[in-house]
This record gives C-alpha cells, structure tokens and sequence, in this order.
C-alpha cells in the first residue's frame, strides 16, 4: 500500500490481486492470540456500570489478537461478524472506491467498539480496518454479544447512547465536508482527534498522524493539507514533527474551526 490514507492504494495492482492485498495481509481474524492476561473490557465506556467480578467474567469471553502495523483486522475478502475492542494502538477504518482511492472514515483510539455487528446497530460492510499502530484487540462473537450486551439494560442503554454519539459524529463530518473551507474542515479534525486521544491534564494536546492520512480523513489532497498545516504552525496554534501535531492554541482552533468561509 503506497499511501495509508487519502492516495492510491496500490499504484500498479497486479492482475487479480486487490490493492490492499488481503492475501498478504489478513489474518484469521477469529482465533485468539494468548498475549497473556489483561483487560479489555474495564477500560471501555460501554461496560462502565459493571463490577469488577462481572467485568472479570465477560473478558473471559473476549479473547484477544495483536495486529502489527499495516495488518488488515477485516475486510471485505474476509468479513466477520464480531463486536471488537480496542485495547491498544490505533485503528483506520476506511474505505476503497471504484479508482483504488482508499478515503479513511475514522481514526480509532484505544477503548473503541467498533465491527459488523447488525443487532447493535454497527455495519461495517464495505469497510476496511487497518492497524496503523501495533494493536491488541478484544472481540466477542454474535452469540456472546446477544447474550451478554444487548440483555443487560445498563449496557444497552450506553450502547444506544454511543450510536447516538456515532450520529452526531457523522452529521459533523457531512457538514464540514460540504459547507466549510479547508481550514476550517483541518481545525475541527485537530480538535476531535485530540479529544479523542485523551491527551493528560497540564499538557498540550498531542495527535499522532501523518499529513496523508489526516488528508485522507479530510478528502482532500496531501498538498492543500500541508500547506494548510503550515499556515497553522506559522501562527503558532500548532507545531508540527514527524507524524505528529501538538496543539498550542485550542481555543484559536475553535475559533477558525467555525468559520464557514
């Protein structure tokens, strides 16, 4: 893959092989790893109101894989029907249209859920998700998920409230990609992935992304991006390093994050 978010997949394919190459690069995606023992699910929102004993018996049922950078978790050559949790590293979801252009949908943090899961409302199809860090990953099967999740109320209800959360999300996105310049489309990405990255108290924001791939969760082209990137570093909201932005200036960010021209 030459460009992991918002270029060509594959500049030449080779005939018969996808751009992603899946048969190089995708695992099989349902037999467990033994990483040894951690928890996935207390450090996920979704099962906050449970007890320690309950959480203890649910990761039980979770068992977990590791991924290396660049590995696909799934794809469309190889579909699964698993709710998954990250536990470490990071996760691109994207998508690949008809002209090998790969357009990256969400970044995901640590404590996601994310997967083709159709009874709690998660599709997936026509997604990728590719490990852009090394990741561990927890996943529960259809039949766990049924039993466990959706007959609980105090998990349903969260699950609820995150798809909620998921539509906002999306609205947002729609309508920076629509109605706002690029600066301003730039600006309100920082500021989302640095809340979702639960950067520490006292310290400034920190994202971990490469110009590519924020391009790709933009729509837009490496080159603007950078330059836009640029005009924000020269002003002193940003500073940039090797795949990496610190946010000086949240509240300048905000402000152009609004602007709709």
């Amino acid at each position: 893959m030459m460009d992991p978010c918002g270029e060509r997949v594959a500049s030449a394919p080779l005939a018969g092989e996808r751009p992603w190459s899946p048969q190089r690069r995708d695992p099989e995606p349902l037999m467990p790893i033994d990483n040894g023992s951690f928890s996935c699910l207390s450090e996920v929102d979704l099962f906050a109101d449970l007890s320690p004993a309950e959480i203890e018996q649910m990761d039980r049922m979770a068992p977990s894989r590791s991924y290396s950078l660049g590995e696909m978790v799934f794809s469309q050559s190889q579909p699964v029907t698993a709710l998954f949790i990250l536990k470490k590293g990071r996760i691109r979801i994207f998508r690949v249209t008809e002209e090998g252009k790969a357009l990256t949908m969400a970044i995901l943090e640590p404590g996601a859920v994310f997967g083709e899961m159709m009874m709690v409302g998660q599709r997936m199809y026509d997604n990728y998700a590719e490990a852009i860090d090394d990741v561990e990953i927890c996943l529960m099967n259809t039949a766990d998920v049924e039993r466990y999740l959706i007959a609980d109320p105090r998990i349903a209800i969260r699950i609820s409230r995150h798809l909620g959360e998921q539509v906002v999300r999306l609205e947002e996105r729609l309508t920076d990609l629509a109605l706002r310049p690029l600066q301003s489309r730039v600006c309100s990405t920082l500021l989302r992935l640095a809340e979702a990255a639960r950067t520490p108290r006292f310290t400034h924001p920190t994202i971990r992304l490469s110009h590519d791939q924020l391009a790709g969760l933009l729509g837009a082209t490496r080159e603007s991006t950078s330059k836009t990137m640029s005009e924000l570093a020269s002003r002193g909201i940003i500073r940039q390093g090797r795949a990496r932005v610190v946010i000086l200036d949240a509240d300048a960010l905000g402000q152009l994050a609004r602007q709709s021209n």
